[in-house]
C-alpha cells in the first residue's frame, strides 16, 4: 500500500501551519503571563508574602501547565488543519473490510 505523501510536505503549507501555530501559542503565552499574575495576586491577597517558594512553584506550575497544554494543542490544530491527519495509512482497515 503506497504511502499518500502529507500537505505538510509542501513547503508553502508548511510555512503557512507553523505560522499560524506560532501566532496561537504567542496568544496563548499571553494568556498565561495574564493567568499568572492574576493568580499570584490572589495568593498574595489571601496570604500575604508567605514564601518566595509558594510564589515561584505555582508561577512555574500554573506557567507550564499552561504552556504545555497550549503547545500540544497547538500541535492538534496544526495537525488537523492541513490536512496531515487525513494522509495517516490505516494498516487494519483492509482487515475490517475483508471480515
Amino acid at each position: 500500500m503506497p504511502v499518500p505523501s502529507s500537505p505538510l510536505d509542501d513547503p508553502r503549507n508548511a510555512a503557512h501551519a507553523w505560522a499560524r501555530f506560532r501566532r496561537i501559542f504567542r496568544a496563548m503565552a499571553w494568556v498565561t503571563a495574564a493567568v499568572v499574575a492574576a493568580v499570584l495576586a490572589l495568593l498574595y491577597w489571601l496570604e500575604g508574602f508567605v514564601s518566595i517558594n509558594l510564589f515561584i512553584a505555582a508561577a512555574l506550575g500554573i506557567g507550564g501547565m499552561m504552556l504545555l497544554t497550549a503547545a500540544l494543542m497547538g500541535l492538534v490544530f496544526l495537525s488537523s488543519g492541513t490536512g496531515h491527519d487525513a494522509a495517516v495509512v490505516d494498516p487494519l482497515s483492509d482487515e475490517d473490510q475483508a471480515g
